[in-house]
Protein backbone atom coordinates (compact mmCIF):
# COMPACT_ATOMS: atom_id res chain seq x y z
CA UNK A 1 0.00 0.00 0.00
CA UNK A 2 1.29 3.52 -0.71
CA UNK A 3 1.98 5.51 2.42
CA UNK A 4 3.73 8.71 3.42
CA UNK A 5 7.26 8.22 4.73
CA UNK A 6 8.01 11.00 7.29
CA UNK A 7 11.69 10.05 7.46
CA UNK A 8 12.33 10.56 3.78
CA UNK A 9 9.69 13.18 3.11
CA UNK A 10 8.22 11.14 0.29
CA UNK A 11 5.72 8.47 -0.66
CA UNK A 12 6.63 4.81 -0.24
CA UNK A 13 5.20 1.87 -2.16
CA UNK A 14 6.03 -1.42 -0.46
CA UNK A 15 5.94 -4.40 -2.84
CA UNK A 16 6.29 -7.55 -0.77
CA UNK A 17 5.83 -11.16 -1.63
CA UNK A 18 5.61 -11.81 -5.38
CA UNK A 19 5.81 -9.23 -8.17
CA UNK A 20 4.86 -11.41 -11.11
CA UNK A 21 2.45 -11.49 -14.02
CA UNK A 22 -0.40 -12.70 -11.81
CA UNK A 23 0.03 -9.96 -9.16
CA UNK A 24 1.31 -6.99 -11.14
CA UNK A 25 -2.19 -5.70 -11.93
CA UNK A 26 -2.88 -5.19 -8.21
CA UNK A 27 0.39 -3.30 -7.77
CA UNK A 28 -0.50 -1.20 -10.82
CA UNK A 29 -3.62 0.04 -9.01
CA UNK A 30 -1.47 1.03 -6.05
CA UNK A 31 0.90 2.85 -8.40
CA UNK A 32 -2.03 4.79 -9.88
CA UNK A 33 -2.84 6.14 -6.41
CA UNK A 34 0.76 7.31 -6.02
CA UNK A 35 0.70 9.10 -9.34
CA UNK A 36 -2.43 10.98 -8.24
CA UNK A 37 -0.84 12.07 -4.94
CA UNK A 38 2.62 13.21 -6.00
CA UNK A 39 3.57 16.51 -7.53
CA UNK A 40 6.74 17.94 -9.01
CA UNK A 41 9.70 17.69 -6.65
CA UNK A 42 8.25 14.90 -4.47
CA UNK A 43 10.22 11.80 -3.62
CA UNK A 44 8.81 8.37 -4.45
CA UNK A 45 10.34 5.23 -2.92
CA UNK A 46 9.70 1.80 -4.40
CA UNK A 47 10.41 -0.58 -1.52
CA UNK A 48 11.25 -4.04 -2.86
CA UNK A 49 13.07 -5.24 0.25
CA UNK A 50 10.27 -7.70 1.00
CA UNK A 51 9.94 -8.95 -2.59
CA UNK A 52 10.75 -12.64 -2.85
CA UNK A 53 9.93 -13.43 -6.47
CA UNK A 54 9.88 -11.35 -9.64
CA UNK A 55 9.52 -12.08 -13.35
CA UNK A 56 9.76 -9.99 -16.53
CA UNK A 57 6.28 -8.54 -15.94
CA UNK A 58 7.45 -7.26 -12.55
CA UNK A 59 10.55 -5.66 -14.04
CA UNK A 60 8.40 -4.05 -16.74
CA UNK A 61 6.11 -2.68 -14.02
CA UNK A 62 9.08 -1.16 -12.15
CA UNK A 63 10.56 0.41 -15.27
CA UNK A 64 7.20 1.81 -16.36
CA UNK A 65 6.62 3.28 -12.91
CA UNK A 66 10.07 4.85 -12.99
CA UNK A 67 9.34 6.44 -16.38
CA UNK A 68 5.95 7.84 -15.35
CA UNK A 69 7.31 9.31 -12.12
CA UNK A 70 10.18 10.91 -14.02
CA UNK A 71 7.64 12.57 -16.32
CA UNK A 72 6.12 14.24 -13.25
CA UNK A 73 9.56 15.65 -12.31
CA UNK A 74 9.65 13.59 -9.12
CA UNK A 75 12.61 11.89 -7.47
CA UNK A 76 12.56 8.10 -7.73
CA UNK A 77 14.38 5.70 -5.46
CA UNK A 78 14.40 1.89 -5.37
CA UNK A 79 15.12 -0.18 -2.28
CA UNK A 80 16.31 -3.44 -3.82
CA UNK A 81 15.37 -6.95 -2.71
CA UNK A 82 17.55 -8.45 0.00
CA UNK A 83 18.40 -11.51 -2.05
CA UNK A 84 17.12 -14.40 -4.07
CA UNK A 85 15.65 -14.45 -7.55
CA UNK A 86 14.15 -10.95 -7.36
CA UNK A 87 17.54 -9.46 -6.58
CA UNK A 88 19.04 -11.05 -9.68
CA UNK A 89 16.18 -10.02 -11.97
CA UNK A 90 16.27 -6.40 -10.84
CA UNK A 91 19.89 -5.86 -11.89
CA UNK A 92 18.46 -3.88 -14.81
CA UNK A 93 18.12 -0.92 -12.40
CA UNK A 94 21.84 -0.92 -11.76
CA UNK A 95 22.90 -0.82 -15.41
CA UNK A 96 24.20 2.59 -16.31
CA UNK A 97 24.20 3.94 -19.78
CA UNK A 98 27.77 4.14 -21.03
CA UNK A 99 29.06 7.55 -21.83
CA UNK A 100 28.98 8.35 -25.49
CA UNK A 101 32.41 8.15 -26.99
CA UNK A 102 33.24 11.29 -28.84
CA UNK A 103 33.78 10.54 -32.47
CA UNK A 104 37.03 11.82 -33.78
CA UNK A 105 36.72 14.38 -36.49
CA UNK A 106 37.38 12.99 -39.92
CA UNK A 107 40.31 14.42 -41.76
CA UNK A 108 40.15 15.86 -45.26
CA UNK A 109 41.46 12.71 -46.92
CA UNK A 110 39.06 10.54 -44.92
CA UNK A 111 36.07 12.67 -45.94
CA UNK A 112 37.22 12.71 -49.53
CA UNK A 113 37.61 8.95 -49.49
CA UNK A 114 34.12 8.46 -48.03
CA UNK A 115 32.58 10.73 -50.66
CA UNK A 116 34.50 9.01 -53.44
CA UNK A 117 33.39 5.59 -52.21
CA UNK A 118 29.74 6.70 -51.96
CA UNK A 119 29.91 8.22 -55.44
CA UNK A 120 31.47 5.08 -56.93
CA UNK A 121 28.86 2.92 -55.23
CA UNK A 122 26.04 5.12 -56.59
CA UNK A 123 27.51 4.97 -60.09
CA UNK A 124 27.70 1.18 -59.86
CA UNK A 125 24.05 0.98 -58.79
CA UNK A 126 23.02 3.30 -61.63
CA UNK A 127 24.99 1.22 -64.14
CA UNK A 128 23.37 -1.96 -62.81
CA UNK A 129 19.93 -0.39 -63.19
CA UNK A 130 20.76 0.71 -66.75
CA UNK A 131 22.02 -2.74 -67.77
CA UNK A 132 19.05 -4.51 -66.17
CA UNK A 133 16.61 -2.23 -67.95
CA UNK A 134 18.20 -2.76 -71.35
CA UNK A 135 18.40 -6.51 -70.72
CA UNK A 136 14.74 -6.92 -69.79
CA UNK A 137 13.67 -4.58 -72.59
CA UNK A 138 15.48 -6.60 -75.27
CA UNK A 139 14.51 -9.90 -73.66
CA UNK A 140 10.87 -8.88 -73.40
CA UNK A 141 10.73 -7.93 -77.06
CA UNK A 142 11.63 -11.49 -78.12
CA UNK A 143 10.45 -13.62 -75.20
CA UNK A 144 7.01 -15.19 -75.00
CA UNK A 145 7.46 -16.20 -71.37
CA UNK A 146 8.25 -12.71 -70.03
CA UNK A 147 7.08 -10.28 -72.75
CA UNK A 148 7.03 -6.53 -72.45
CA UNK A 149 3.77 -5.37 -70.89
CA UNK A 150 2.64 -3.23 -73.79
CA UNK A 151 -0.61 -2.23 -72.08
CA UNK A 152 1.43 -0.61 -69.32
CA UNK A 153 3.77 0.94 -71.90
CA UNK A 154 0.79 2.61 -73.57
CA UNK A 155 -0.41 3.78 -70.16
CA UNK A 156 2.98 5.36 -69.49
CA UNK A 157 2.99 6.94 -72.95
CA UNK A 158 -0.30 8.63 -72.10
CA UNK A 159 0.92 9.79 -68.69
CA UNK A 160 4.35 10.96 -69.85
CA UNK A 161 3.42 12.24 -73.29
CA UNK A 162 -0.23 13.08 -73.78
CA UNK A 163 -0.80 14.54 -70.32
CA UNK A 164 2.34 16.70 -70.66
CA UNK A 165 1.48 17.95 -74.14
CA UNK A 166 -0.57 20.96 -73.08
CA UNK A 167 1.96 22.56 -70.74
CA UNK A 168 4.86 21.86 -73.12
CA UNK A 169 3.02 23.34 -76.10
CA UNK A 170 2.00 26.47 -74.21
CA UNK A 171 5.42 27.16 -72.73
CA UNK A 172 7.21 26.45 -76.01
CA UNK A 173 4.97 28.90 -77.84
CA UNK A 174 5.55 31.58 -75.20
CA UNK A 175 9.31 31.02 -75.12
CA UNK A 176 9.53 31.16 -78.94
CA UNK A 177 7.49 34.34 -78.94
CA UNK A 178 9.67 35.89 -76.22
CA UNK A 179 12.97 34.96 -77.89
CA UNK A 180 11.75 36.33 -81.20
CA UNK A 181 10.56 39.54 -79.58
CA UNK A 182 13.88 40.11 -77.81
CA UNK A 183 15.86 39.33 -80.98
CA UNK A 184 13.65 41.46 -83.24
CA UNK A 185 14.79 44.68 -81.62
CA UNK A 186 18.43 44.04 -82.51
CA UNK A 187 17.70 42.65 -85.96
CA UNK A 188 15.65 45.70 -86.96
CA UNK A 189 18.59 47.99 -86.20
CA UNK A 190 20.66 46.27 -88.87
CA UNK A 191 17.87 45.57 -91.34
CA UNK A 192 18.23 41.84 -90.81
CA UNK A 193 14.61 41.05 -90.03
CA UNK A 194 14.59 38.01 -92.26
CA UNK A 195 17.23 36.24 -90.18
CA UNK A 196 14.82 35.81 -87.32
CA UNK A 197 13.66 32.64 -89.10
CA UNK A 198 17.22 31.28 -89.07
CA UNK A 199 17.67 32.13 -85.39
CA UNK A 200 14.41 30.54 -84.27
CA UNK A 201 14.71 27.45 -86.46
CA UNK A 202 18.22 26.49 -85.36
CA UNK A 203 17.77 27.51 -81.69
CA UNK A 204 14.51 25.62 -81.22
CA UNK A 205 15.43 22.41 -83.02
CA UNK A 206 18.98 22.10 -81.67
CA UNK A 207 18.78 23.48 -78.15
CA UNK A 208 15.67 25.03 -76.70
CA UNK A 209 13.10 22.50 -77.85
CA UNK A 210 14.84 19.39 -76.43
CA UNK A 211 16.03 21.18 -73.29
CA UNK A 212 12.71 22.78 -72.36
CA UNK A 213 10.85 19.54 -72.97
CA UNK A 214 13.29 17.54 -70.84
CA UNK A 215 13.11 20.01 -67.93
CA UNK A 216 9.31 19.98 -67.95
CA UNK A 217 9.14 16.19 -68.19
CA UNK A 218 11.70 15.84 -65.38
CA UNK A 219 9.65 18.10 -63.13
CA UNK A 220 6.37 16.44 -63.96
CA UNK A 221 6.83 12.80 -64.98
CA UNK A 222 10.24 12.24 -63.36
CA UNK A 223 8.88 13.31 -59.98
CA UNK A 224 5.88 11.03 -60.48
CA UNK A 225 8.06 8.01 -61.28
CA UNK A 226 10.30 8.59 -58.27
CA UNK A 227 7.31 9.05 -55.94
CA UNK A 228 5.55 5.91 -57.20
CA UNK A 229 8.58 3.64 -56.92
CA UNK A 230 9.72 5.02 -53.57
CA UNK A 231 6.21 4.59 -52.15
CA UNK A 232 6.20 0.98 -53.33
CA UNK A 233 9.56 0.44 -51.64
CA UNK A 234 8.32 1.94 -48.35
CA UNK A 235 5.12 -0.13 -48.40
CA UNK A 236 7.17 -3.27 -49.24
CA UNK A 237 5.39 -3.83 -52.56
CA UNK A 238 8.77 -4.14 -54.27
CA UNK A 239 9.73 -6.88 -51.80
CA UNK A 240 6.44 -8.59 -52.60
CA UNK A 241 7.34 -8.56 -56.30
CA UNK A 242 10.68 -10.20 -55.55
CA UNK A 243 8.92 -12.80 -53.39
CA UNK A 244 6.65 -13.66 -56.33
CA UNK A 245 9.69 -14.05 -58.60
CA UNK A 246 9.07 -10.81 -60.53
CA UNK A 247 12.08 -8.57 -61.06
CA UNK A 248 11.17 -4.98 -60.03
CA UNK A 249 13.10 -3.49 -62.95
CA UNK A 250 11.16 -5.54 -65.49
CA UNK A 251 7.84 -4.76 -63.84
CA UNK A 252 8.32 -1.08 -62.94
CA UNK A 253 11.14 0.48 -64.96
CA UNK A 254 10.85 -1.09 -68.42
CA UNK A 255 7.33 0.24 -69.21
CA UNK A 256 8.33 3.74 -68.11
CA UNK A 257 11.60 3.48 -70.01
CA UNK A 258 9.85 2.55 -73.26
CA UNK A 259 7.09 5.09 -72.75
CA UNK A 260 9.55 7.94 -72.22
CA UNK A 261 11.80 6.80 -75.09
CA UNK A 262 8.87 6.86 -77.53
CA UNK A 263 7.15 10.03 -76.33
CA UNK A 264 10.11 12.33 -75.60
CA UNK A 265 11.09 12.82 -79.29
CA UNK A 266 7.44 13.43 -80.20
CA UNK A 267 7.12 16.03 -77.45
CA UNK A 268 10.37 17.61 -78.63
CA UNK A 269 9.08 17.94 -82.21
CA UNK A 270 5.90 19.52 -80.87
CA UNK A 271 7.97 21.95 -78.80
CA UNK A 272 10.05 22.85 -81.88
CA UNK A 273 6.96 23.56 -83.98
CA UNK A 274 5.19 25.60 -81.31
CA UNK A 275 8.33 27.61 -80.55
CA UNK A 276 8.82 28.43 -84.21
CA UNK A 277 5.15 29.34 -84.46
CA UNK A 278 5.55 31.79 -81.58
CA UNK A 279 8.46 33.42 -83.41
CA UNK A 280 6.42 33.42 -86.60
CA UNK A 281 3.77 35.58 -84.91
CA UNK A 282 6.39 38.20 -83.99
CA UNK A 283 7.99 38.05 -87.45
CA UNK A 284 4.72 38.67 -89.24
CA UNK A 285 2.99 41.17 -86.93
CA UNK A 286 5.99 43.04 -85.50
CA UNK A 287 8.71 42.83 -88.12
CA UNK A 288 6.30 42.86 -91.06
CA UNK A 289 7.72 39.79 -92.78
CA UNK A 290 5.57 37.91 -95.25
CA UNK A 291 4.49 34.35 -94.61
CA UNK A 292 6.21 33.09 -97.75
CA UNK A 293 9.46 34.93 -96.98
CA UNK A 294 9.59 33.56 -93.42
CA UNK A 295 8.80 30.01 -94.53
CA UNK A 296 11.35 30.08 -97.36
CA UNK A 297 14.13 31.42 -95.12
CA UNK A 298 13.30 28.84 -92.42
CA UNK A 299 13.49 25.95 -94.89
CA UNK A 300 16.82 27.19 -96.26
CA UNK A 301 18.28 27.64 -92.77
CA UNK A 302 17.30 24.25 -91.37
CA UNK A 303 19.01 20.99 -92.22
CA UNK A 304 18.09 17.42 -91.39
CA UNK A 305 21.08 17.34 -89.07
CA UNK A 306 19.57 20.09 -86.92
CA UNK A 307 16.40 18.10 -86.36
CA UNK A 308 18.30 14.84 -85.77
CA UNK A 309 20.55 16.58 -83.25
CA UNK A 310 17.53 17.57 -81.19
CA UNK A 311 15.98 14.12 -81.45
CA UNK A 312 19.17 12.38 -80.30
CA UNK A 313 19.32 14.73 -77.35
CA UNK A 314 15.67 14.10 -76.52
CA UNK A 315 16.18 10.32 -76.33
CA UNK A 316 19.25 10.76 -74.11
CA UNK A 317 17.34 13.17 -71.87
CA UNK A 318 14.44 10.70 -71.59
CA UNK A 319 16.81 7.97 -70.43
CA UNK A 320 18.41 10.29 -67.89
CA UNK A 321 15.03 11.27 -66.44
CA UNK A 322 13.77 7.69 -66.12
CA UNK A 323 16.96 6.21 -64.70
CA UNK A 324 17.49 9.01 -62.19
CA UNK A 325 13.88 8.79 -61.02
CA UNK A 326 14.00 4.98 -60.71
CA UNK A 327 17.42 5.11 -59.02
CA UNK A 328 16.19 7.56 -56.39
CA UNK A 329 12.99 5.63 -55.94
CA UNK A 330 14.73 2.32 -55.23
CA UNK A 331 17.22 3.93 -52.80
CA UNK A 332 14.57 5.60 -50.63
CA UNK A 333 14.89 5.25 -46.85
CA UNK A 334 12.42 6.11 -44.09
CA UNK A 335 8.72 6.87 -44.43
CA UNK A 336 6.77 9.72 -45.97
CA UNK A 337 9.68 12.09 -45.43
CA UNK A 338 11.95 9.74 -47.37
CA UNK A 339 9.52 9.72 -50.29
CA UNK A 340 9.53 13.52 -50.37
CA UNK A 341 13.32 13.68 -50.24
CA UNK A 342 13.64 11.06 -53.00
CA UNK A 343 11.21 12.96 -55.23
CA UNK A 344 12.98 16.27 -54.68
CA UNK A 345 16.42 14.73 -55.27
CA UNK A 346 15.12 13.07 -58.43
CA UNK A 347 13.95 16.33 -59.98
CA UNK A 348 17.05 18.31 -59.01
CA UNK A 349 19.49 15.63 -60.12
CA UNK A 350 17.63 14.93 -63.38
CA UNK A 351 17.57 18.62 -64.37
CA UNK A 352 21.26 18.99 -63.51
CA UNK A 353 22.24 15.92 -65.53
CA UNK A 354 20.04 17.00 -68.46
CA UNK A 355 21.75 20.39 -68.64
CA UNK A 356 25.19 18.78 -68.27
CA UNK A 357 24.35 16.28 -71.04
CA UNK A 358 23.08 19.12 -73.23
CA UNK A 359 26.40 20.92 -72.84
CA UNK A 360 28.26 17.72 -73.72
CA UNK A 361 26.16 17.09 -76.84
CA UNK A 362 26.52 20.72 -77.91
CA UNK A 363 30.30 20.45 -77.78
CA UNK A 364 30.20 17.06 -79.49
CA UNK A 365 28.04 18.22 -82.39
CA UNK A 366 29.84 21.56 -82.62
CA UNK A 367 33.24 19.97 -83.15
CA UNK A 368 31.61 17.40 -85.40
CA UNK A 369 30.47 20.09 -87.85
Amino acid sequence: MPKTDPNSGGVRLECGGELTFSTVSAWEREAQQILKQVKAGDRVILDLSGCEKMDSAGVAFCLNLKRRIAQKDCLFEVLPPKGGQASEVLQVFRIKKPKAVEKEKEGFLERAGSLAYAFANACLEMLTLFVDTLYYTVKGAFSKKTPVRWAHVVEQMVRIGLESLGIIALLSFLVGLTVALQSAYQLRRFGANIYIADLLGVAMTREMGPLMTAILVAGRSGASIAAEISTMVITEEVDALRTMGIHPVRFLVVPRFLGATIMQPLLTVTSDLLGIMGGFVIAVFYLGLGINAFTKELIEALFIKDLLTGLVKSVAFAWIIVFVAAFRGFRVRGGAEGVGLATTASVVQAIFMVIAADAFFSLLFYFGD
